[in-house]
């Protein structure tokens, strides 16, 4: 295999390990670019003394830590304080700067690619990894994600192997308080899981709050960023729901897309001439035949990277996609 064939076949998993350090899809890419431009001015140094794939995860790091020493972390609305209880009364929006972004499935890696892949990219985990320092992020994404041996780590870092493992228990701790258990991210098996997300699609587009109240578990999360006001629990994230979903036959379709490992749609909304316009994607954590939390991403310019297109003139609801 040729050099260009190789550089290739990694960008898939280079772009997720990008995302872990970073909570971009866009940095992860501007990441990616820069490591492979790094690669190519440095390749007639390049002596093999590891693989192709070692040395181009040894750039990707560099980058990647380079970039967070001149930027803040990315965040999720629950991180930044207790939750709301009045829809009508939502803070200003933040700068999206501020905001974790999803990683839509069609750019990810092939999961067999990456031990740890499909969980690790989780949108919970990866907002949990976004408060760890960056070189501690670093330490646990190389050991715990990529496998690799301490001593390897630690010459990346240029630190010793006793110190990459004292700052591995350390991450370790740290994501243990923030993440979630196990049980508490695991899904139904199929068809138990389509049929939860086509009533759940169903029930949204009509605005029915009965029915989707029987969907969501009693300690429901809802986010909404760039808006940092976030719900929890059955009543109030209704309520918010019943405030801003009219019950117009039409007005909102979903799509079925995929982010981190995990279900998602992309919602349209009717405008006044008749066209169905992006407005949010949304990405859904389910446990059990329930839905668990929605990050809904208030962000239409992230539809090209979902592969979705900007309008719908045509669109069919979720109960004719049955």
């Amino acid at each position: 295999m040729n050099i260009e064939d190789e550089f290739g076949r990694r960008r898939g998993e280079l772009l997720a390990h990008c995302y872990h350090m970073l909570g971009s899809l866009h940095d992860a890419e501007d990441a990616v670019q820069e490591t492979y431009l790094r690669a190519w001015r440095g390749f007639a140094r390049f002596e093999r003394r590891s693989s192709v794939k070692t040395w181009l995860y040894r750039i990707a790091t560099r980058v990647c830590l380079n970039a967070l020493a001149h930027s803040s972390r990315r965040m999720v609305p629950s991180a930044l304080g207790a939750p709301g209880t009045d829809p009508d009364d939502l803070e200003p929006r933040i700068p999206e700067a501020s905001w974790l972004e999803p990683f839509p499935d069609l750019v990810g890696p092939d999961p067999a690619l990456v031990v740890g892949a499909r969980q690790s990219l989780r949108l919970a985990m990866v907002a949990a990894l976004q408060h760890l320092p960056p070189r501690q992020r670093a330490v646990l994404i190389l050991r715990d994600v990529l496998v690799w041996p301490a001593a390897d780590v630690a010459g990346l870092l240029e630190t010793s192997p006793a110190a990459v493992n004292s700052s591995l228990q350390r991450a370790r701790a740290e994501l243990a308080r923030l993440a979630p258990h196990e049980e508490e991210i695991g899904e139904p098996a199929e068809p138990t899981r389509r049929a939860l997300l086509d009533r759940y699609a169903d029930a949204f587009e009509r605005a029915d709050l009965a029915a989707l109240e029987g969907l969501l578990t009693a300690d429901v999360r809802w986010e909404m960023p760039p808006v940092p006001t976030w719900f929890a629990g059955r009543p109030d994230v209704l309520r918010l729901l019943r405030a801003k979903l009219l019950p117009e036959p039409g007005a909102r379709v979903l799509v079925p897309t995929g982010a981190n490992g995990q279900p998602a749609f992309a919602w349209y909304v009717r405008d006044p001439d008749g066209v169905h316009r992006a407005h949010t994607i949304q990405v859904l954590t389910l446990s059990g035949a329930r839905v668990r939390a929605v990050l809904a991403f208030h962000r239409a310019d992230l539809f090209d990277a979902f592969g979705l297109p900007g309008t719908l003139r045509h669109p069919q609801p979720a109960a004719a996609r049955r």
